[in-house]
């Protein structure tokens, strides 16, 4: 073979893996992260990135954050579903990963993924048409953001709901110091502090969910509310309870924290983290145990932020509570815990996290205000 051939040969395969390689890179790029569609009188947002369980990410809010207002302003438009693909979830979080090393270089990614992210939490609390988020699958942080506060949240048997953040330094934002007060007696608290996962209708039992549908019936749900000729929250409410009626999967069973209830009430009653974590150490059961042990694994300063947020919360417009999360969220970014828990959790996994200060008493009340102070004109604005 001449060396002209054989140069133009290698020249070819060289273009054909350059052009497969350049294909390949189009083509993960070509799926888009968010689909946003209209379908009958419905628009649907539907989370695309099954791989990473529908983490959401800041360019994802970006795209849905205008088209939740348009689609509130269009006369076409009556109500407006979410949901996640990939069967698995239907947003596991936030994009913390990315955060972190933001944070980490002074980045402005860590002021502007949380500044619009609750931005987005905001518009989904105060929108004025029908929004139903049919959280089927992992539904935790930046999940719940997307889902929690709109008219309509229906739950599946897939559905596994918490609020994680105490465990990496952080804390539960996304306007939860403002659903989880208003959860019954200390439940909100309880789920705040430990992190504890809800499964299924007991995500509804919670007051979490507003529904409670079985996972096959999704498809026909959701095609009923896409033709329904008009769309009221009442109409779409009596849709809703139909597919729940439906329903009869595990209603049998109890709510899985109905026999702590009244302990949960109880022992979370205290004028500080200190104090619960006196209570379950002095109540002895073995749930109490179970408590004060999860407790003793958390970041202190996030155990005591958190719960001054949600005391705070529980008189405030959601509103006012995600300008005070943001400025929690901000004091994170500053401390060190939120970088060590991503490290121990996300990142090295060894779930061994060096917490700094390492004990509740060692988090001083002052620090504790400091993380609230005004941030001026960087305050969160709507």
């Amino acid at each position: 073979m001449s060396l002209t051939l054989l140069t133009s040969t290698y020249r070819l395969r060289s273009l054909s893996r350059l052009q497969r390689i350049q294909g390949h890179m189009m083509s993960s790029h070509v799926e888009p992260e968010v689909l946003l569609e209209k379908v009958g009188r419905a628009g649907v947002i539907t989370m695309n990135r099954p791989k990473v369980l529908n983490a959401l990410n800041l360019s994802m809010i970006r795209q849905i954050s205008p088209q939740l207002k348009k689609w509130e302003n269009d006369t076409e438009t009556d109500i407006i579903i979410i949901k996640g693909v990939g069967g698995k979830a239907f947003c596991a979080g936030g994009d913390i990963r990315a955060v972190t090393e933001a944070g980490k270089l002074g980045d402005s990614l860590a002021q502007d993924f949380f500044r619009e992210e609750y931005i987005l939490n905001n518009a989904i609390g105060t929108c004025r048409k029908p929004y139903i988020a049919l959280i089927d699958g992992i539904t935790m942080g930046g999940g719940v953001g997307l889902s929690v506060h709109g008219r309509f949240r229906v739950a599946t048997e897939k559905t596994l709901f918490a609020m994680p953040e105490t465990a990496i330094g952080l804390f539960p934002d996304v306007g939860g110091g403002h659903f989880l007060p208003r959860l019954r007696g200390k439940l909100g608290l309880f789920l705040a502090l430990t992190g504890f996962r809800l499964k299924g209708r007991d995500v509804q039992r919670a007051g979490v969910a507003t529904h409670f549908v079985e996972s096959k019936k999704i498809p026909d749900l959701e095609r009923e509310l896409v033709e329904l000729k008009s769309s009221s929250a009442e109409n779409v409410s009596r849709v809703l309870d139909s597919y729940q009626n439906q329903s009869t999967l595990d209603s049998e069973k109890p709510f899985v924290l109905h026999q702590h209830m009244s302990d949960i009430d109880r022992l979370f009653s205290s004028s500080s983290v200190e104090g619960i974590l006196q209570n379950l150490k002095a109540d002895g059961s073995e749930f109490s145990k179970k408590q004060a042990e999860i407790l003793s694994k958390m970041s202190p300063t996030s155990l005591k932020i958190t719960y001054k947020q949600l005391q705070a919360g529980a008189s405030l417009s959601l509103q006012d509570v995600l300008v005070m999360e943001y400025r929690l969220s901000q004091a994170c970014m500053r401390g060190r815990d939120f970088y060590e828990g991503v490290r121990a959790v996300l990142v090295d996994r060894d779930q061994n996290p060096k917490w700094n200060p390492s004990t509740l008493e060692e988090v001083s009340d002052q620090s504790v205000d400091q993380c609230f102070s005004s941030l001026g004109e960087k305050d969160l604005t709507f």
